[in-house]
């Protein structure tokens, strides 16, 4: 068996490079990046379900997994599907423009970081999915109802956001709405929570600590790299004076009222 899932990782890093590659081999024509994100998270999905597949732990634990991973993935390859198209992304189009000459092999960085991301997240389930302890227990239900929340969250800050750009009169203007009252960015919040959901199916598990480095590097991700601080600036240029009022009463990540938190924006 470990001969089985040794050779499914190679084969889905091999495969996820390749395809990375030839994405990167297209944006070079069309000069828009926006559906790597598209790709990255059907990435992880096929990856995950490829290495369930061949491993041989408890069935039912391992057919979660693959329903938890593709409903993630489906619904946010889906939303984010509606990018493409409608001209390059915001982020990758300053990243181009700062580029300049180099953006062919700085793209190539992006496309390749993005495969190897890939790769590590779909390590990161093989603890679940070569599990041989049965049956279900008390975190297994708070796992799935812990998901559950961070996906109809996600979505309603999706919808939140989707609406008030659909109007014409908030043009120029940050979101203030719903969960936007609370957190400038709750869709990368109840993103990140999502990968709470992991490690919780993980307690008790041979090896399930390491689940929990999922929900770690993702939030130094999404915080700190690759989520608020790009989203930040591109609004910064947009919206300008309204976006950094609302950076001074709005925290940034977790959702709560600010005075919850005091003065720092987290």
């Amino acid at each position: 068996m470990f001969s089985s899932v040794t050779t499914a990782v190679a084969a889905s890093a091999a495969a996820a490079f390749a395809t990375f590659l030839v994405a990167w081999a297209r944006q070079l024509r069309t000069r828009d990046a926006t559906s790597v994100d598209v790709l990255w998270t059907l990435g992880v999905a096929a990856t995950t379900g490829l290495h369930a597949l061949v491993s041989g732990g408890w069935l039912p634990r391992r057919i979660l997994v693959v329903i938890l991973v593709s409903a993630w993935a489906g619904r946010l390859a889906a939303h984010l599907a509606r990018r493409i198209g409608r001209g390059e992304d915001g982020r990758y189009a300053e990243l181009r423009r700062r580029a300049g000459a180099r953006a062919p092999s700085v793209f190539l960085a992006v496309y390749l970081l993005q495969a190897a991301l890939v790769v590590a997240l779909g390590l990161v389930f093989l603890p679940l999915v070569r599990a041989s302890e049965a049956g279900w227990r008390a975190n297994d239900a708070l796992a799935v109802a812990l998901f559950a929340a961070a996906l109809l969250g996600e979505s309603a800050a999706d919808r939140q956001l989707q609406r008030w750009r659909d109007d014409p009169a908030n043009r120029g203007r940050a979101c203030r709405t719903g969960l936007w009252r609370l957190s400038r960015h709750p869709n990368y919040f109840f993103e990140w929570l999502h990968w709470c959901a992991y490690p919780l199916l993980g307690i008790g598990l041979a090896h399930g600590a390491w689940l929990w480095l999922a929900p770690a590097g993702m939030f130094l991700l999404m915080r700190f790299v690759t989520g608020v601080p790009p989203a930040e600036a591109q609004a910064l240029r947009s919206r300008g004076e309204d976006f950094r009022e609302y950076q001074r009463t709005t925290n940034a990540f977790f959702p709560f009222p600010r005075r919850l938190l005091g003065a720092c924006s987290t």
